[in-house]
C-alpha cells in the first residue's frame, strides 16, 4: 500500500515502502514556484525512509519552465543521489517539448553514472526500477 506525502491540483506524491520507490504523479502544469515543492518533499522523506528508486509520471504535466529545469539539473539531481537514489525512471506520453526536456535531464543523470530511463507506462517502469 502506498503512503501520501503530497497531494495537490497539481501533483501527487507517493511512496511504495515494499519496492522502496518514490513517485511524483503530474497532474496539471504547476506554477514556477509549485515546481520545486514535490521534489523536496521526497528528497525530505528519503532522509528518514529508504528510498532508492525514484519515479515521475509526466503524461499530463503541462511545460517545464527552463529555469526549473536548470534547478532540477543542477541541485536536485546530485541531491537525490547523495540522498541515496540508485535508479530513476521517468513516464512520458511522449510530445515534442517533452521530449527535449526529458532528454536534457538525461544528459545530466548520465553525468553521474545512474541508471535512468524514459518510458511510455508504469509497468516499463516498475520494472526497470526494480533490475539489479
Amino acid at each position: 500500500m502506498e503512503i501520501e506525502l503530497m497531494n495537490e491540483p497539481y501533483v501527487r506524491v507517493v511512496y511504495d515502502p515494499k519496492r522502496f520507490i518514490g513517485k511524483i504523479i503530474w497532474q496539471g502544469n504547476p506554477k514556477p514556484d509549485e515546481y520545486k515543492k514535490p521534489f523536496l518533499k521526497l528528497l525530505e522523506w528519503v532522509k528518514d525512509n529508504k528510498t532508492t528508486r525514484f519515479l515521475s509520471d509526466t503524461r499530463d504535466q503541462g511545460v517545464v519552465a527552463p529555469e526549473n529545469r536548470k534547478w532540477f539539473e543542477a541541485e536536485m539531481v546530485p541531491a537525490a543521489i547523495k540522498a541515496g537514489c540508485k535508479r530513476a525512471a521517468v513516464i512520458t506520453s511522449g510530445n515534442v517539448f517533452k521530449r527535449y526536456y526529458l532528454n536534457m535531464i538525461l544528459s545530466v543523470v548520465n553525468k553521474f553514472d545512474m541508471p535512468f530511463k524514459i518510458v511510455q507506462d508504469e509497468e516499463s517502469a516498475i520494472e526497470f526500477l526494480m533490475e539489479k
